[in-house]
């Protein structure tokens, strides 16, 4: 059966528009708690949120589906979705909950599952539960006597907080650093402002007055010029830009420079190599991290696997063949020694680490590797996929062609809304853009074609 309502990371769209509407993740819990439900113990979920206005009317949806299957819920307010993954955990709930679109503005919502263990679901089981809720849920109601409970924790925050610093070095403190955090009005507004201040830091908090409509603009880690800019303002000796559920992370140096995904991979693997805590000699990174990186990392001494994008696949690759290291370019960093997802606030305390101990300004620390030129852009298309249109077919494969052996296209389909992404890279700037235009413009004209 085609996935209609699962992409690369949940189920995510506009608030109160199918698939995201109350009525929906209603459907969505009770196919989720009839799958969960095992044994006659009294099984519970923990539901978390980030601060978007939607949330509001989908939290109490979702709470009802699983109280209608017997199934007792923890709410926990807003909280970063790997708070959620933590708690799945240590409150031994047999299901993990985080409405969030993430970095999606706020007119967008999206339900990100987790089982018992703290891990995202396997397409396989958000298979199951779609089929589930295709065929309806009349059956496996709870009785009336055996309706679950719903209550709040009201100590989700402070339990976070301490898991967090638990992950920061013994010994080591932020004092004497001044440190922008950007947390995009977004779930960590509290959380990750506490944890730095805790940890002896000077703080100097943007984004965080959430109003249910401001998560993510012109803020957090997909707009982290704001950070940037108050780096340089406030003279701080780093920043960090969390996005909307603070599972990724962009981080600034003293400059005003940003560093990606790619250079805190790099980072924090050559770190625990040094140390030897880098398991399996190896680092988990998607089709588009930089070839940069790669070569970096074939300079170390460290393989570098890669994955389809979705953090999820990172996370799968990484528990499948024992690596302790992966991530995303965009900011998505797994330590699994830590967090079974990504975790915006624990990778950034890591690279924080590195820096204390090396006394050294993050523009010396944290600029790992020369990035390739690389070209990013994004193609929106109708009901046809113009994918397999035999002029874009061609315009793919002479672009790889320009490239050559020192280069490479890479063209996938969003998981999460209709956009088809054009990404070159190779040594010559001006080429890997020529070949990037002349996709993206093929991709343009098919789809006009199919659309007429």
């Amino acid at each position: 059966m085609a996935r209609k309502l699962f992409g690369t990371d949940g189920i995510r769209g506009t608030a109160n528009a199918e698939p995201m509407t109350a009525e929906t993740a209603l459907k969505v819990a009770m196919a989720t708690g009839r799958h969960f439900r095992r044994g006659d113990h009294r099984h519970l979920v923990v539901i978390g949120k980030d601060t978007r206005l939607s949330g509001y009317m989908l939290e109490p949806a979702l709470t009802a589906g699983f109280i209608s299957m017997g199934m007792d819920v923890i709410l926990l307010g807003p909280m970063p979705t790997p708070a959620v993954a933590m708690l799945t955990r240590s409150l031994r709930a047999d299901l993990g909950v985080m409405l969030s679109a993430s970095h999606n503005p706020y007119q967008d919502n999206g339900v990100k599952l987790f089982g018992p263990d703290g891990y995202k679901l396997s397409d396989a089981v958000e298979a199951e539960i779609e089929a589930s809720v295709a065929n309806g849920n009349g059956d496996g109601l709870s009785s009336s006597e055996r309706l679950g409970r719903a209550r709040r924790l009201d100590d989700a925050q402070g339990r976070y907080i301490e898991f967090a610093k638990q992950s920061f070095p013994r010994g080591l403190r932020l004092d004497g650093l001044k440190i922008v955090v950007d947390c995009a009005h977004g779930a960590a507004y509290k959380v990750a402002p506490t944890v730095l201040w805790e940890l002896g830091a000077a703080i100097v908090p943007i984004g965080v007055q959430p109003d249910g409509t401001n998560i993510n603009r012109n803020c957090g880690a997909v707009h982290p010029q704001a950070m940037c800019e108050a780096v340089v303002t406030h003279g701080a000796d780093f920043g960090l830009a969390l996005d909307g559920d603070a599972d990724r992370v962009m981080i600034s140096d003293e400059k005003g420079k940003l560093l990606d995904g790619d250079q805190l991979m790099a980072l924090v693997a050559n770190s625990w190599r040094r140390a030897r805590r880098l398991k399996g000699r190896g680092v988990v990174a998607t089709v588009m991290s930089n070839l940069g990186l790669e070569l970096y990392f074939k300079q170390k001494g460290i393989k570098l696997v890669r994955t389809p994008v979705g953090d999820r696949y990172v996370v799968e690759k990484m528990r499948a063949d024992g690596y302790n290291v992966g991530g995303e370019q965009s900011g998505h960093i797994i330590l699994s020694d830590y967090a079974t997802t990504g975790d915006g606030l624990i990778a950034a305390l890591h690279v924080l680490a590195v820096v204390v101990e090396r006394d050294k300004p993050a523009s010396e620390v944290g600029r790992m590797f020369t990035p390739l030129p690389q070209l990013l852009k994004n193609v929106r298309f109708g009901r046809a996929d113009p994918l397999g249109d035999a002029e874009v077919k061609r315009a793919i494969k002479d672009g790889e062609k320009r490239l050559g052996v020192e280069g490479r296209v890479l063209i996938r389909k969003s998981g999460t809304e209709p956009v088809i992404r054009v990404m070159a890279e190779g040594a010559d700037e001006k080429k890997v853009a020529g070949v990037v235009d002349t996709i993206v413009a093929a991709i343009e004209q098919a789809a006009r074609r199919h659309a007429a």
